[in-house]
């Protein structure tokens, strides 16, 4: 019988590998980006065309590579950056498997045009499908200059399998942030299909947050400083007020390598448990600078997933580092008890300052003759010992024919021989009674401005009346979308907004919508547009931050009756009748009569449920 296992060629070996380490055009932004920081580079220019199907660039400043290098880090396995076991454990750089230029050049082609700094010529290297095609010396800038053409085009189910341009270009702008977020001190250009979106001069980090992630950003960002014997934790969390229910940009970065984790998220969302809105979050910056011994990165593929020595340790130091940087924003002053030269104040003396009796309490007068349930009601007067101090003649300029405070509580249906007295709880009284409360009683009751009570054949309905708002608002705009019947109106100042690069990739993929839904915008700038007109009834409302909810919603890969959904709830959020608005009668049963029009009265469009019933058994029980 004949031998069954036989080693791969190379190439074959080659392009598994590059199905572990180059999922996407992403992907290989990401590897050469890494690979130019760590060569030193001061300034990186990277530029794609076709979001990368076509061409992907990167061009850097760093110390590049000799003739031999140039050629020996296309092999597998070849990098500059291990000598032996012990240094997996130490590691200092971002890329180290000598993986990655093995893995692109399997699945791509390669022109790499690379020189050191004390040679007068570079090398020109040209690589298809893992094998050799050209290897020249040239003349180039100090650096390296990497140019991959036609990715995937010798595996055409992964290239097939690829998303819209907009997506995969959504995906290399998010690969973009995470290694610009770490460097601040270099210089970062990207440009797609010639025009430029990003242009990072060196600064602070929170200067590369503002230009990353636009000037609204700023305003909300809260220092963050901790150093410690297990860890040093730096960077920038959010106020509470910046907090949303998606889009909230959120980063981990452990000795300058972005990661995922969870169990350390929810340590700073802790944080903010109590302090907004049950489902939202708040943006976050948080740099890690642990003892490389004490962690492990080459535990994925993409080694976005890092495992901890000391988790527990360095989750509490989180917390607390976090709940300072709120508790600092907040202005909470400690209790200072140095005493030494401060004012005296002065405190309450139950005695007088002779040292007499203590103040004595005020008295209270009451008529003691004084009786609800008698027929005539005594008339105003004002007790001074059981005696009046004023007659009828005191208080009108007349005589006076008959008493006006002998008014009876019922209606005058007493004769003498049934007095008045005798008709306070009387028969016809009973008979109207419930009549009575119904009239008196209100159909509906707001309670603290946020929930409408009213009652059922079943018990009692408590309504929240901004989520009900919302479900009627939302089932609105989407039949006027369905029906392009959406109107707009235009306004006497037209406000400016500043978009980031990532929401303007998605402006121009929801554009026709966003006009659909009644706003008119105008470019004015690179990344600025003007707003000329918002939807019918929108006055009052903060139509920036609505578009920034917009288009962080809307995703470039959804189809499009998911981006309509996602436009109707913002747009229905932003209009609905927020807590603390005093409603009449009349707007309570509006609401409720439309809120049960709507095809879901039970749940907001999110999942949040919208009322509740009372049983009447419950609330008999509860009265005992």
């Amino acid at each position: 019988m004949s031998d069954v296992i036989q080693l791969l060629p190379d190439s074959v070996a080659n392009q598994i590998a590059a199905g572990e380490v180059i999922q996407r055009p992403a992907s290989v932004i990401k590897e050469l980006v890494e690979n130019a920081v760590d060569a030193g580079a001061h300034h990186i220019d990277v530029s794609v065309v076709d979001a990368g199907r076509t061409s992907i660039q990167v061009i850097d400043d760093g110390k590049g590579m000799s003739e031999t290098d140039a050629r020996l880090a296309f092999e597998r396995h070849a990098t500059s950056k291990i000598r032996k076991a012990d240094d997996l454990f130490n590691l200092h750089t971002m890329g180290f498997r000598g993986e990655a230029l093995p893995s692109i050049v399997a699945v791509s082609q390669v022109e790499l045009k690379t020189r050191m700094a004390d040679e007068t010529l570079g090398t020109d290297i040209v690589i298809s499908g893992s094998k050799l095609q050209s290897q020249e010396p040239c003349a180039c800038p100090q650096g390296a200059n990497f140019k991959v053409e036609n990715l995937f085009f010798n595996v055409p189910a992964r290239r097939k399998f690829l998303k819209s341009n907009a997506t995969e270009l959504n995906h290399i702008i998010t690969a973009f942030e995470r290694i610009v977020l770490v460097y601040p001190e270099i210089g970062f250009t990207f440009h797609s299909n010639g025009g430029e979106l990003y242009d990072l001069r060196p600064g602070t980090l929170r200067q590369r947050i503002v230009d990353v992630f636009g000037k609204r950003i700023n305003a909300d960002l809260l220092p963050l400083n901790v150093e410690t014997s297990v860890c040093g934790l730096s960077g920038f969390v959010g106020k509470p007020e910046s907090a949303k229910k998606k889009g909230a940009k959120q980063f981990f970065f452990v000795n300058g390598r972005y990661m995922r984790h969870p169990y350390f998220h929810k340590a700073v969302q802790s944080v903010y448990e109590r302090l907004v809105p049950q489902g939202e979050q708040v943006p976050y910056f948080i740099y890690f600078d642990v003892n490389p011994h004490d962690i492990d990165v080459n535990i994925h593929p993409t080694k976005t997933e890092i495992k901890f020595e000391n988790e527990q340790t360095v989750y509490q130091i989180l917390l607390a580092a976090v709940r300072d940087a709120i508790g600092s924003f907040s202005g909470v002053s400690t209790i200072d008890f140095d005493t030494e030269g401060k004012p005296e104040i002065p405190l309450f003396q139950s005695e007088n300052e002779d040292g007499g009796e203590p103040f004595a309490m005020p008295k209270v007068d009451f008529d003691p003759q004084y009786n609800p349930f008698t027929a005539t009601p005594k008339r105003p007067s004002s007790y001074d010992g059981g005696q009046s101090v004023h007659s009828k003649t005191s208080i009108f300029s007349g005589p006076v024919q008959e008493d006006p405070w002998n008014i009876p509580l019922t209606p005058n249906t007493s004769s003498p021989n049934n007095p008045a007295s005798d008709t306070l709880f009387s028969g016809p009284v009973q008979e109207n009674e419930s009549e009575e409360i119904e009239d008196k009683a209100p159909t509906h009751y707001q309670y603290k401005g946020k929930y409408i009570m009213t009652s059922v054949k079943s018990g009692l309905m408590v309504l929240d009346q901004h989520r009900a708002h919302i479900r009627i608002l939302y089932e609105d705009y989407m039949r006027r979308l369905a029906s392009h019947k959406m109107h707009s109106q235009k306004i006497l100042f037209p406000q400016k907004i500043d978009l980031t690069p990532k929401e303007m990739l998605i402006l121009t993929t929801v554009k026709d919508d966003v006009s659909l839904l009644g706003f008119e915008l105008t470019p004015v700038g690179a990344a600025t547009y003007s707003i000329n007109a918002i939807p019918e009834g929108f006055e009052g409302v903060d139509v920036v931050s609505l578009l920034h909810d917009i288009l962080s919603d809307a995703d470039t890969d959804s189809q499009l009756a998911k981006i309509h959904d996602n436009m109707a709830l913002s747009l229905a959020r932003a209009a609905a009748i927020p807590y603390g608005q005093v409603l009449s009668n009349e707007e309570m049963e509006n609401i409720i009569n439309q809120l049960f029009q709507c095809s879901n009265v039970n749940y907001t469009p999110d999942g949040h449920a919208t009322l509740c019933i009372i049983k009447q058994k419950d609330i008999e029980n509860m009265l005992g």
